[in-house]
């Protein structure tokens, strides 16, 4: 099968497309015939080893201290059941998926990938194309995790900053599913994405910084983890909510609860209160353009890797 590796840390160049045996699923795995993958900012983040200081040693051990201990990346991924252990019951060939592998060592950069029954794996909705199903795992279980923490009431005032990126643009929609007047922040460029999303307001932070606007909100989520906690809670309501994507995204309740997450995502998706926003699309050969793409850091939602067409 096809796959991209990297077997050092650096630009996007160290990603290589390379052949290598296909996997066979265990007792309790499927086989998957991956159709789509994404480029997150936690890919190219592993792939460069750009972390903060705080984080480098722990970073480390688990990435790996000289190279990195999981050579292929790709966070999430929507394809096709091809075979399944002799211990499986929830999925047959054929059946359409989408799945995280944050927790099976990554692996979406290929052609194929095993997964564990019980794993982050669902059936993918009809409609969604499997492209759209690999883009809504992780930004959109992210943002449904964080925004269910405020509890959001209808009517109530919500702030996202950082509106046009891959979990920005799924709280958008999420609170304006709930019945909140949403104020999107953004930059220019992504105004009128933001709007459509369902913002009710929207702030160019190229220009204006919320925070003097005197107004003030109910709930404030910081999406990208950009901006100061300090700074923004001068914005909050005596009684608000302030979220952050890297502190309030740490879940509890162990596979159990992320499945269920992952259920209502689908839930979300087929009903269409969720519709992935997707910026480019490229072919696996072109890996990496698509990281040079993401490095640059003004992807809207996501970047979408056909595997196989």
């Amino acid at each position: 099968m096809k796959a991209v590796v990297y077997e050092r840390y650096g630009p996007p160049e160290v990603l290589r497309l390379v052949e290598m045996a296909k996997p066979t699923p265990k007792e309790n795995e499927v086989l998957i015939r991956v159709h789509a993958t994404t480029v997150t900012k936690g890919d190219v983040r592993m792939r460069s080893f750009t972390v903060p200081r705080a984080q480098w040693i722990p970073a480390r051990l688990y990435l790996g201290i000289r190279k990195p201990r999981r050579p292929i990346l790709g966070m999430e991924l929507a394809g096709e059941v091809e075979a399944v252990g002799q211990n499986v019951t929830r999925f047959k060939p054929g059946d359409p998926i989408f799945a995280s592998t944050f927790e099976v060592d990554f692996g979406g950069y290929a052609e194929y990938k095993c997964l564990p029954e019980d794993g982050l794996i669902a059936i993918k909705p009809d409609h969604v194309s499997y492209g759209e199903a690999a883009a809504a795992v992780g930004g959109g279980m992210t943002a449904l995790r964080c925004m269910k923490k405020a509890d959001i009431q209808p009517g109530q005032t919500v702030l996202i900053y950082g509106a046009s990126g891959a979990v920005g643009t799924n709280a958008v929609q999420l609170a304006h599913h709930w019945g909140a007047v949403v104020t999107g922040v953004c930059s220019t460029a992504n105004l009128d994405l933001v709007r459509g999303l369902g913002a009710d307001h929207v702030i160019d932070y190229t220009q204006e910084d919320f925070t003097q606007h005197g107004d003030t909100y109910d709930i404030i989520f910081d999406a990208v983890a950009k901006f100061s906690p300090a700074r923004a809670k001068k914005a909050l309501k005596p009684a608000g909510i302030y979220l952050n994507v890297h502190k309030d995204s740490h879940e509890s309740g162990g596979r159990i609860v992320r499945n269920e997450e992952l259920l209502a995502l689908k839930d979300l998706l087929e009903a269409g209160t969720l519709k992935p926003v997707i910026d480019r699309t490229y072919p696996l050969e072109q890996i990496v353009e698509a990281h040079r793409y993401v490095d640059q850091g003004h992807k809207k939602g996501n970047v979408v890797i056909t595997v196989v067409q």
